[in-house]
């Protein structure tokens, strides 16, 4: 199945753009009215993580999670997601992981446990879906096409375990890079508040934006055309993605009998390698946050 076609056909690609201006036209007025006329300390990371969460979970499945905003079924699927996540990477350093697994201790039946809410939350919606497939015949397109879920059961595929498993990767790879990505750019932005100026500056004469333009007059300003004119922001993103690459841990492994040659170095078969991105020698000052950079963007 090809899924680059899902993803890049018109119906998908303006449904994804639509539910994302919404949700952070949604997350702007939550700071605004809730945090910036108090005294109360912001945990950006974790309102992006619920934003991206409530959106990326759109897109897949069509239907508004609302974690963001307190809701009960929302906020357990969103706490068993991220619990889940978090104790899986304790299989990397607990050798007895599958002990615990079969036995049902420890942190793996916390997993096992929170899996478990994952899997009945994300079974009904998929039971729902197949169930509002087979009534309305009569649908259109643009109901049938719109998220990712329907995309797939529009091509037949009314596996559960299948749909749950490919409509979850989907959510794991869209929610935490975006959010996390999001997090450290506002970070290097307070570092480099010259950078929050320039790029604030781009963004109001890109979209012709007041400061006391409404939040959602002014997301249907962040037209395409508006973001191709956008260069100074894409570089800011592209070298805070360079800094803080959105998965900073993955392993590249050489299957090949010829060895392949990655700047300067030879990868043997069977054998494994990192790629430096910070290191001197591969890029002069590194560890500086330059938007400038020559040869990078």
């Amino acid at each position: 199945m090809n899924f680059s076609y899902e993803f890049s056909t018109k119906v998908l690609r303006d449904f994804s753009c639509a539910v994302f201006r919404r949700n952070a036209a949604k997350l702007a007025r939550i700071i605004s009215e809730d945090y910036a006329k108090s005294d109360r300390t912001i945990d950006v990371q974790d309102l992006l993580m619920k934003s991206t969460l409530d959106t990326i979970f759109k897109v897949g499945f069509g239907v508004e999670l609302n974690s963001i905003t307190g809701s009960s079924e929302g906020t357990q699927f969103a706490n068993a997601f991220d619990d889940s996540s978090a104790m899986t990477q304790w299989r990397y350093v607990d050798i007895l992981w599958e002990i615990k697994r079969f036995l049902n201790v420890g942190f793996e039946a916390k997993l096992k446990k929170n899996i478990k809410i994952v899997d009945d939350f994300i079974n009904k919606i998929i039971s729902s879906k197949i169930e509002q497939g087979s009534k309305s015949a009569d649908d259109s397109l643009s109901n049938k096409k719109e998220d990712i879920l329907s995309r797939f059961l529009e091509l037949n595929e009314t596996d559960p375990r299948y749909l749950r498993d490919i409509t979850l990767n989907f959510l794991v790879a869209g929610r935490d890079t975006t959010a996390t990505t999001l997090s450290w750019f506002l970070y290097m932005l307070c570092k480099n508040p010259h950078v929050q100026d320039k790029a604030a500056k781009e963004v109001r004469e890109a979209t012709d934006a007041k400061d006391s333009t409404p939040f959602d007059q002014y997301v249907e300003s962040v037209t395409d055309d508006a973001l191709d004119k956008m260069h100074y922001l894409h570089a800011a993103l592209a070298e805070t993605l360079r800094l803080y690459p959105a998965v900073p841990v993955t392993i590249r492994y050489q299957t090949d009998i010829v060895c392949e040659k990655m700047q300067r170095s030879f990868v043997q078969k069977d054998g494994w390698t990192r790629m430096d991105t910070l290191e001197e020698k591969v890029l002069s000052s590194s560890l500086h946050f330059s938007c400038a950079r020559k040869g990078l963007f």
